[in-house]
């Protein structure tokens, strides 16, 4: 069962919970994990956008920082020195948007940051979401930033920064650590403004979990909705998705081109219990698949 909500994003509202949105991923980045910077130039990225689109996409999420496992997005001395500069974000990701709302004006998208300069000009330029993997921790004036916006926000769950993953300790009950440390981040966004019903979260499969972990945190997703938020799951294409599929095949990790089948499985776990929204590469297998698992989900009620 999924609670039915409507999400309040800059000019519109989207209704969730009768069928599963679709988020298609589009990397503006020279060094993303799974495409390698196939569409780092603007006009490459304009175009799979577009595609994106007329393969089902509801929301596109663009991007111009990667934030896989390993980059350095860490404290310099006593302040935070991101890989990528703000400036350097905005020329990767403001012709993007600016090119698919030329071809596509009523297009929904999303801009993945969590710096408040980058989110307050893609929201200008048109944008309807800011998607903070960090849930407004790396950058203290993101959720003031977004209240003032009045868009809709994706809070996502991590753990520590990226460089920092694979050497955090297990939790006993991810899902409970997860749960914790969203509402948490939920006060404080509501505390700086951020309308209730702007927000939708995110368990942050992969970002300072361990293999092990995203596996219990899947499977008990729906102790998230007690939140009383829509959830968004990302598995797409995911390390934990690579390692499992690659100990059925050769035992070493499957590259992410090779992760759709188990990207899929994830994806309709996650929907059965309770994803809103899920966050996908590849777009026309995601519909389709989603489609299914709606109907599996209708005829439980």
């Amino acid at each position: 069962m999924r609670a039915p909500y409507h999400w309040q994003l800059r000019s519109r509202s989207l209704e969730l919970g009768r069928r599963t949105l679709i988020m298609g991923v589009v990397n503006v980045t020279p060094d993303s994990f799974s495409d390698g910077g196939k569409f780092f130039e603007p006009k490459a990225a304009i175009v799979h956008a577009l595609q994106l689109l007329d393969e089902g996409a509801d929301i596109l999420d663009i991007g111009g920082e990667s934030t896989r496992p390993g980059t350095r997005v860490l404290p310099d001395g006593t302040s935070h020195k991101p890989l990528v500069t703000e400036d350097e974000e905005l020329r990767r990701v403001m012709p993007v948007i600016e090119g698919v709302l030329k071809s596509r004006p009523d297009a929904v998208l999303s801009i993945d940051t969590y710096k408040s300069g980058v989110a307050r000009h893609a929201i200008e330029m048109g944008a309807e979401i800011v998607n903070d993997v960090s849930a407004f921790q790396w950058d203290e004036d993101m959720a003031r930033t977004c209240a003032e916006l009045q868009c809709g926000v994706v809070m996502m769950h991590t753990r520590g920064r990226p460089r920092e993953w694979r050497d955090l300790p297990s939790s006993v009950d991810v899902t409970a650590l997860v749960a914790h440390d969203l509402a948490n981040r939920v006060q404080i966004a509501l505390d700086s403004g951020v309308q209730r019903e702007r927000i939708v979260l995110d368990p942050g499969f992969g970002f300072g979990k361990k293999y092990e972990e995203n596996y219990p945190l899947l499977a008990q997703l729906d102790r998230l909705q007690r939140l009383g938020f829509p959830l968004l799951a990302g598995t797409s294409r995911k390390s934990f998705v690579g390692r499992t599929v690659g100990k059925r095949r050769s035992g070493e990790d499957a590259p992410p081109a090779d992760r759709l089948y188990g990207s899929l499985a994830a994806m309709v776990a996650s929907i059965l219990h309770g994803a809103h929204i899920v966050r996908v590469h590849d777009v026309r297998p995601a519909v389709e698949a989603a489609a299914i698992a709606d109907e599996v989900l209708a005829a439980t009620t």
